[in-house]
């Protein structure tokens, strides 16, 4: 049963400017595993003062996580991460700051405002009994060491609330791709190209069948891309390459789909004569689909009415995030709760400030409305 939207007072913008500051002046790019550890520490530090309780760090494959838990029952899980794509160095060529409204810095839109609007959320929470608050620390590389984590702290969860940025003009996310990655690797034999290169077997010739067999997989009317993306061939001008490869990025709405192009990717075979194909990799994520989200974008909506908010819309995008994984344990999951803003990843990544403090609070009643589900 929906509950009505506590009246709260809106958080105070320039503390959760402040507390984004700290966040983005601390780089933390997904493989710099020092970087991820001092990112850690500093959203420790803003959660401890926040919540009142510091959170447990979980070290996996050397990768730094943080979880708070709440109580001793698990209802609602709220999920983000520190990590972004932004190298060691970035603050000089892309330095945070705040200009006629838009906050700018590496990683504050993807996705450390999420971070911060989820830390003030949980702090105005009467009770917080119910519920865990995780923040991993190697998302954009595909969360390889806190996969198993998030999906252990979502089973049996009323909701799952991811705060990755929101989509265009505010947009929740209620629909991800599921995404799979793959390796295709060709052997050849190697020859002199000039002297004799009949005695050879071309693995580039043999890479380029491939890529056209890959491509040909996709399905557009059913959503699924299969993208040839990264290329290596050959050593040589003058040598018949005995060894070539490429890298295949997969999307698709639906497990089918996912299980179909497995199984097309692992039945290519070689064209030509004395070559060999080897094909690496499978399902990274599964998808994210609408009947996972439903209920929680219903409840949203009512509660965005009932506390004066702009009306909630939705969209679904080709992109992953760890909001695959928790719909994946058939926990309901709604994503995009974070920053309205833009460019992630891009040189003109930012923040629109003034919907900070709105989305806050409408993450706050989300939170309050799923800890009453399981409620007498």
């Amino acid at each position: 049963m929906h509950q009505q939207a506590p009246d709260r007072a809106l958080p105070s913008l320039d503390a959760m400017v402040a507390d984004l500051e700290a966040l983005v002046t601390c780089e933390s790019p997904s493989e710099d595993l020092a970087a991820v550890a001092r990112s850690a520490e500093v959203v420790a530090a803003l959660g401890t003062r926040l919540l009142g309780v510091g959170p447990e760090r979980i070290v996996l494959d050397g990768w730094t996580h943080l979880r708070w838990r709440f109580g001793t029952g698990r209802r609602v899980l709220v999920l983000g991460h520190h990590d972004t794509v932004w190298p060691l160095g970035s603050l000089e060529t892309h330095p945070f700051g705040v200009s006629d409204g838009v906050l700018r810095g590496p990683g504050c839109f993807d996705m450390k405002a999420g971070v911060v609007m989820a830390l003030h959320a949980l702090a105005a929470l009467d009770d917080r009994d119910g519920v865990t608050l995780l923040v991993t620390g190697d998302e954009e590389i595909g969360s390889p060491s806190s996969r198993a984590l998030i999906e252990h702290e979502a089973r049996g969860c009323a909701g799952a609330l991811v705060l990755e940025a929101a989509g265009p003009g505010g947009a929740l996310k209620t629909e991800r791709k599921g995404v799979s990655r793959y390796d295709v690797l060709v052997t050849g034999r190697a020859a002199h190209a000039g002297l004799e290169p009949e005695r050879g077997v071309n693995a580039t010739i043999e890479v380029a069948h491939q890529v056209h067999a890959v491509a040909a997989i996709a399905d557009p009317e059913r959503g699924t891309t299969v993208t040839p993306t990264r290329l290596d061939a050959g050593t040589t001008i003058n040598t018949v390459p005995a060894a070539a490869g490429f890298g295949v990025d997969v999307r698709v709405r639906d497990e089918g789909e996912q299980d179909r192009v497995h199984a097309a990717m692992h039945a290519l075979r070689p064209v030509l004569d004395g070559a060999d194909v080897e094909v690496v990799g499978g399902p990274n994520r599964p998808p994210l689909t609408p009947t996972a989200t439903r209920d929680l974008y219903d409840r949203a909506a009512l509660l965005a009415h009932d506390l004066g908010l702009d009306p909630v819309t939705s969209i679904s995008v080709g992109g992953a995030s760890d909001g695959n994984y928790t719909a994946g344990v058939g926990t309901p999951t709604l994503d995009g709760l974070g920053a309205v803003g833009g460019g992630a990843h891009a040189d003109d990544e930012h923040v629109l400030v003034a919907e900070l403090p709105g989305r806050t609070r409408l993450l706050t009643a989300l939170v309050t409305d799923l800890l009453a589900v399981d409620r007498p």
